[in-house]
């Protein structure tokens, strides 16, 4: 039996129909944008329509051929007390499968939670994605990077990642220089990189299905005093930030190792994400490493580490790794210096 479906059924009170895409590869291994795993005591079906039907016999599935719209069929095939995904299932989803008077139960993160343990399988994919990305920034830190724009910058790294075997990007690459940098999720453009001036670069492919996720901030040439003294920070808190990640810490926690070090610098209205995020098949995933999680971080999970100062006008800092969390002192996957590199 699958053991990632007997893992979640060990979570269950009744049947659980997963429609979620993603949860559906994961435990079904097969990719279906229009399907329902119906996971039960004894039993878990696929139902869905003819496009996925081979495919999923050869994932080795228990498959049902369905019309186009799945949820018609289920609502005539099933009967009884469902759980279902509710932040998956659409209203009008909902409705279809109530028409037939199934009693729904809604439920949230039952399989999401089971993926925050990765098994060796993953690791060694998301392993494999963070060493690209190591590579990719221990090349970049040897590039000329004045006078190039940012998008540049960003096709000379995706095409790095191809290079070394990376399949994919986790997410749309960001390079944000001066002061595009005090955007977190800056989108590079045609802004020229210039002296004097922080670059961060926040990229990372994917490995077999798997995401990476790494940032490095560069320096072309001396800083402002303040950018100096941010990094300075953001590398002490990065490093506070790590220590406190280890398994039966409380999230909010870790989160808060790093956040006192920003705080106490006086650059605390500076930091306004979280220290961090599950990756997996998705790159933001369970388990949430900020303020408001309620989640304990356990063996086997994947986070990033990565806080950051953001300075409007003048630039920002982030340095983020990519580990897996163990007993004791996590395994950083992405190992690319963190000591400031001045690049020209």
């Amino acid at each position: 039996m699958n053991g990632r479906i007997n893992r979640v059924r060990e979570l269950l009170d009744e049947p659980l129909l997963v429609t979620n895409q993603i949860n559906i590869g994961y435990l079904a291994g097969i990719a279906c944008d229009n399907g329902g795993l119906l996971v039960e005591p004894d039993a878990a079906r696929l139902y869905t329509d003819f496009r996925y039907v081979e495919a999923a016999r050869q994932a080795g599935a228990d498959v049902v051929q369905t019309g186009r719209n799945i949820f018609v069929d289920l609502a005539e095939r099933l009967s009884g007390r469902i759980a279902f995904e509710a932040d998956t299932v659409t209203y009008t989803q909902y409705e279809t499968l109530a028409s037939h008077g199934l009693e729904l139960v809604p439920r949230r993160r039952f399989v999401e939670q089971v993926r925050t343990v990765k098994d060796d399988d993953e690791l060694a994919a998301i392993r494999r994605a963070a060493a690209i990305t190591s590579e990719t920034f221990d090349r970049l830190a040897e590039q000329p990077f004045i006078g190039l724009t940012e998008r540049e910058m960003a096709d000379w790294i995706e095409a790095t990642f191809r290079e070394l075997g990376g399949v994919g990007l986790s997410y749309d690459t960001i390079v944000a220089s001066g002061p595009n940098a005090a955007l977190p999720h800056a989108v590079p453009g045609n802004r020229v990189i210039g002296e004097g001036e922080t670059i961060i670069v926040d990229a990372s492919p994917m490995f077999d299905a798997y995401c990476s996720d790494c940032t490095r901030t560069f320096a072309t040439g001396a800083l402002p005093d303040e950018l100096d003294s941010a990094y300075r920070i953001c590398h002490e808190a990065q490093a506070a930030g790590l220590a406190a990640i280890r398994a039966g810490t409380a999230a909010a926690d870790a989160d808060g190792a790093a956040r006192r070090v920003i705080d106490e610098a006086g650059f605390g209205e500076a930091f306004g994400h979280g220290l961090g995020h599950g990756v997996g098949l998705l790159v933001h995933e369970l388990p949430y490493v900020n303020q408001d999680s309620d989640e304990t971080l356990a063996v086997r999970n994947v986070v990033t580490c990565e806080p950051g100062i953001y300075l409007e006008g003048r630039g920002g800092i982030r340095i983020e790794d990519l580990v897996v969390v163990t007993d004791g002192t996590p395994e950083i996957l992405t190992t690319s210096t963190k000591e400031l590199v001045v690049v020209r």
